[in-house]
């Protein structure tokens, strides 16, 4: 059943996000020893080689949530790495959206004329095994610090640009000081009207957001956080808290969950977590269907089945618990609603 990694552990331990951060697992060895220690049977030569070719990280606090009796436990199934994700994908592509290749600033992605994505950091608690940048966050965390002078000349530059998005990696994994500067340039900018964090730190992390963060947020004014819970169980107590701690400081809170085959894509679950998540006074926003990624193919929900369980979670919850079925289109002018060819 669930549970933390070692119990014996003080809980001023595992409550403090630093501890987690720095006694998270990584890399091919480390996970084969988690899993000998916690009797699972795996071949060694394929984990190696999914591992070599898409990285593996989490902290203490996120593989505590798995069962590990159960081989298709949903936290298990977004953590630890899958044989299946070196099959050949023809509908999948490294860097689908250009982000990399086609960006002229380094961790500037323009695809939209009004707004801006800055990759800040390279830096996550955990390396979600169905990431839209599974393929293209190699870097080094030094190289993505050394990158916010030019991105946000960037920004400055383009007086079009009313919205930034940070983005990583995660970008609550910055330093409290480092993360509050950026912000007070970004709104420094003139045309910059508002900012939205991306980060999976609520869910994977929720220690990270403690007084001194939620605190510094407070400061920046208009300020938004998206987040991606994808399964009831990853609403913890400690999870709840620290969304809790995030709009009591003024910050609303959007959740994006993503569409994952096994993990999310039946009405009770998906309707479970919509609920608790308005429990939570965070806003059900949107259900994205798999990007066309390599080395995820296996999470993808066929669109059908996509589009009859928008209809059924449609008549079985509220209007504020409902999400919107999107997925995002290599070139489209913007998100596109599940089982239509427009975009919203």
């Amino acid at each position: 059943m669930p549970g933390p990694i070692n119990s014996e552990l003080p809980p001023a331990c595992w409550t403090d996000w630093r501890w987690q951060w720095r006694n998270r697992i990584e890399g091919h060895r480390a996970l084969a020893a988690l899993l000998e220690a916690r009797g699972q049977v795996f071949d060694k030569g394929v984990l190696g080689h999914v591992v070599a070719r898409y990285r593996f990280r989490a902290v203490p606090y996120y593989l505590g949530l798995i069962d590990w009796s159960d081989k298709q436990d949903p936290i298990r199934l977004q953590c630890i790495p899958d044989s299946r994700e070196l099959d050949d994908d023809p509908a999948g592509c490294d860097d689908p959206y250009r982000e990399v290749s086609g960006a002229d600033v380094p961790g500037v992605v323009h695809r939209f004329p009004d707004r801006v994505l800055l990759v800040v950091t390279t830096d996550c608690a955990m390396t979600c095994r169905h990431c839209t940048r599974k393929n293209t966050l190699d870097g080094p965390r030094h190289l993505a610090l050394l990158a916010h002078d030019a991105a946000l000349a960037y920004v400055a530059a383009h007086p079009g640009v009313r919205e930034v998005l940070l983005s990583g990696g995660d970008p609550l994994l910055l330093e409290t000081d480092v993360l509050d500067d950026l912000l007070s340039r970004l709104f420094a900018i003139p045309h910059v009207e508002v900012v939205r964090i991306g980060s999976r730190v609520p869910v994977v992390l929720p220690m990270r957001i403690d007084d001194e963060l939620a605190g510094m947020l407070r400061r920046h004014r208009p300020l938004w956080l998206n987040t991606q819970f994808n399964h009831p169980r990853e609403l913890t107590p400690e999870a709840v808290a620290a969304c809790g701690r995030l709009v009591d400081a003024g910050i609303p809170v959007s959740n994006q969950t993503v569409l994952l085959r096994g993990v999310n894509d039946r009405l009770e679950i998906m309707r479970e977590l919509c609920c608790r998540l308005q429990r939570c006074r965070v806003r059900p926003y949107y259900v994205f269907q798999c990007d066309p990624v390599s080395g995820i193919s296996h999470f993808r929900v066929e669109r059908n089945v996509a589009i009859a369980l928008q209809e059924e979670l449609r008549t079985s919850v509220g209007g504020l618990c409902l999400p919107r079925f999107v997925e995002d289109v290599p070139g489209a002018r913007g998100k596109t609603m599940i089982g239509s060819d427009h975009g919203q």
